[in-house]
């Protein structure tokens, strides 16, 4: 062999490429490329082999699905607490002060939440069974006394709730004359009382008691009640003959029908809001005071 010079008496040199690995001979080739040198899979300690994870064969691991490491995240696009961590830790001790907390901001925001659902929860419980809403409505003046007094609570219903099938016609109402014929009574008086709201009207719906039915035309004077009205024929009777179809109604502690003293013309059907059922006392005046509160 030559050296660098051309020499040929030069002793051979160690190829840089080769590597003696001992007496076996075998060798290991450097690609020369600068790349890392490449893994058989074995494992230096003599483990066993391994796959490119770093895993030993044999061993399971645990993965978690996209999905589900999505649903992990808030909207925020950070983690959710997850249990046992500091953040669930402390979402979970201020829920328990929240129920145990026995004074200060904690116990009155329970309350008051509390007070909140109790009162949606029989005002839901109200609407399901009397079909209107409100349920409830408040007694402005005596005009229904004794029965009723200013500052009554009155639940009210839907007309065909809780009527008997004699009613007028489809409309749920059991007036004064059917009901004397019929034997039907509340609050005191033959015939239903009804909650109506007339479409002109300014002011709170009108709780006063169903007579009788008229239809349009008709010359109502002569079944009225002579002491329910201050005129000798139909010509000198407001509302008469009647303008439309609907029920002449009158307040129990009133000299005269509404129609009569222009209250409001016969009230048809579709202006009866409900018809009253319960009457609960002084309750009405909570209501009526926080109406006036609002107003003022």
């Amino acid at each position: 062999m030559t050296d660098e010079k051309g020499n040929p008496n030069a002793p051979d040199r160690p190829d840089p490429a080769r590597r003696d690995d001992g007496p076996s001979g075998e060798t290991a080739t450097d690609p020369g490329d600068g790349s890392d040198p490449v893994d058989d899979g074995s494992d230096r300690d003599g483990s066993g082999p391994t796959d490119r994870s770093g895993v030993a064969d044999g061993e399971e691991t645990a993965r978690i699905p996209p999905g589900v490491a999505d649903s992990r995240r808030r909207s925020d696009g950070r983690p959710r607490p997850q249990p046992g961590s500091r953040a669930a830790d402390r979402d979970a001790g201020l829920l328990t002060r929240f129920r145990t907390a026995q004074s200060g901001p904690l116990l009155f925001i329970r309350e008051t939440l509390y007070s909140a659902l109790a009162v949606a929860a029989v005002g839901f419980l109200l609407f399901a069974i009397s079909g209107v809403w409100p349920p409830m409505v408040a007694v402005e003046s005596g005009s229904m006394e004794p029965e009723m007094s200013r500052g009554d609570l009155i639940f009210v219903t839907e007309p065909h709730r809780f009527t008997p099938e004699y009613a007028y016609g489809d409309t749920g109402v059991v007036t004064v004359d059917i009901g004397s014929e019929e034997g039907y009574r509340s609050f005191g008086g033959n015939g239903s009382v009804v909650i109506y709201d007339p479409p002109d009207r300014a002011g709170s719906p009108i709780i006063h008691r169903a007579h009788f039915y008229v239809e349009e035309g008709e010359n109502w004077y002569d079944r009225a009640n002579p002491d329910y009205m201050n005129a000798n024929d139909c010509s000198q009777l407001s509302n008469c003959p009647a303008p439309h179809d609907g029920f002449i109604t009158k307040g129990d502690a009133n000299a005269r029908y509404d129609q009569a003293s222009n209250i409001a013309g016969p009230v048809r059907s579709e202006w009866i809001r409900g018809t009253a059922r319960i009457r609960i006392p002084y309750l009405g005046y909570v209501r009526l005071k926080l109406a006036g509160a609002i107003a003022a």
